[in-house]
């Protein structure tokens, strides 16, 4: 079951409006006059990552309990009861009022975790409510706006301790349910005559692509199934995407190897892994390096791919070049898998496979975000943030927000003098140290805002 947060609070002070902004729908009703909400009423709410239970509850009122409002009182004392924390809502452009010092004591007499929220603390207005608040004994307030959505990450802090958990699912994407079992859709990229379709050829044992000497044969992206056998015998479906060869933009002048190159283009983002193939007689040139960054651009998954091995000469020394040349050359995500293979004799096929398996599995993981803030507090204790002109810049806390290609949202304050090279030392970390290897991972900025900060 997901934890559980219970919204309480006298009327009229913006409960249901938080309710559907967590849920992401307007499922509860919400009008200018108090007690529209008289039922509990439950959604799933995500926040920044992370889901769990969130419940409505009408507005508490100090009345017999036999009376309607009595009674709706009971159902949120049930609410609070059975939550793991509550959400307390006050006006902070009303202040504090005798019936919200009556529901802070109840709450603090109860076992349930609260955390204090000031709503509608918009504007200066809310100044003195928030200042007040400090006042009912349940902690720091959270300047707060339901209407306008400010402050969620405020909130995300404060409820964290109590909503994450670490073997409840994280929230997927439909894309992300059962990729395991999905054909993995893989593109072949390159320049012309790399011999992409050789190698297709070859997965599938059949000719069943037109090849020959001549450069820029294929025109349209072909999409072809096939069935993979792995190691253990496990038969795995596999979708391979031959397209046209890349050239330079300066030398594509015909209209028809335009559309081509479109439509390889287009393939690259349906695709879950690209294969870029290398003629290895040829060496690394500066197109290759052009096509592996709008890959990267992209947000796929890459595998580099050194076809025609079997005809190179000194094949060390120019493994080595080329790999040096890649790590200069894609200096944004170092480690890509650059594997050895021949289209024309079958050697490596099975290998490239493999690790395009595995890539596509670090390419859709999540983590949660409770490890992940473990791992970034390790990382700002190595190497704490700078201090340009002597002001501290605060990182906060990251949360994974997206998967394929993986994506964080890095929260603190005056992050826009954050120097890059930090930037990349927390991409690199979390490459290195969560297991996402050489795929590419994404990372924003945002700064919390800071109601004073007009002050």
């Amino acid at each position: 079951m997901l934890p559980t947060v219970a919204i309480v609070g006298r009327p009229n002070v913006g409960k249901s409006t938080l309710f559907n902004r967590l849920v992401g729908k307007k499922l509860a009703l919400v009008d200018d006059q108090p007690g529209v909400t008289r039922d509990r009423r439950e959604g799933k709410a995500n926040l920044l990552g992370v889901d769990f239970t969130i419940i409505d509850t009408a507005g508490y009122e100090d009345e017999d309990p036999q009376s309607l409002p009595g009674r709706m009182r009971m159902q949120t004392q049930a609410a609070v009861e059975s939550a793991d924390v509550a959400l307390f809502l006050i006006d902070a452009r009303a202040g504090i009022t005798p019936l919200d010092e009556e529901i802070a004591r109840w709450l603090r007499e109860g076992d349930a975790p609260v955390v204090l929220v000031a709503n509608k603390a918009e504007g200066k207005a809310a100044d003195g409510g928030v200042m007040e608040a400090f006042g009912l004994g349940l902690g720091d307030p959270i300047p707060f706006s339901a209407e306008h959505g400010q402050g969620m990450a405020d909130l995300f802090q404060a409820l964290l301790p109590h909503i994450d958990r670490e073997e409840e699912e994280a929230p997927v994407e439909e894309d992300e349910l059962d990729f395991e079992s999905a054909p993995l859709k893989l593109a072949i990229v390159g320049r012309p005559n790399a011999g992409k379709s050789t190698l297709i050829n070859r997965f599938l044992g059949e000719n069943r692509l037109l090849t020959g000497p001549e450069a820029g044969i294929t025109r349209d992206s072909i999409a072809v199934d096939w069935e993979w056998t792995d190691a253990d015998g496990n038969v795995r479906p596999v979708r391979l995407i031959d397209t046209a060869g890349m050239r330079k933009r300066a030398k594509v002048q015909d209209k028809l190897e335009k559309l081509a190159v479109s439509d390889g283009l287009n393939a690259v983002n349906f695709a879950e892994v690209v294969v870029l193939l290398l003629d290895a007689t040829r060496g690394l040139e500066a197109q290759d390096l052009r096509i592996a960054d709008r890959v990267i651009e992209e947000g796929r998954a890459l595998v580099i791919g050194l076809n025609k091995w079997d005809t190179v000469e000194n094949g060390s020394a120019l493994y080595q070049g080329i790999k040096q040349a890649l790590s200069d050359g894609l200096a944004q995500i170092r480690g890509v898998p650059i594997l050895t293979l021949s289209g024309a004799t079958g050697k490596g096929l099975d290998e490239i496979i493999r690790v395009a398996f595995e890539t596509r599995t670090a390419w859709s993981q999540r983590i949660s975000t409770g490890q992940l803030n473990r791992w970034f507090e390790r990382a700002l204790e190595a190497n704490p943030p700078p201090a340009p002109g002597g002001k501290r810049i605060k990182l906060r806390y990251i949360t994974q927000n997206k998967t394929r290609p993986p994506t964080f949202v890095l929260f603190g304050t005056r992050l826009d003098e954050l120097p890059e090279s930090y930037r990349r030392y927390l991409v690199n970390g979390i490459r290195k140290e969560l297991g996402f290897g050489a795929v590419p991972v994404r990372l924003t900025l945002r700064s919390a805002k800071n109601p004073y900060a007009s002050k």
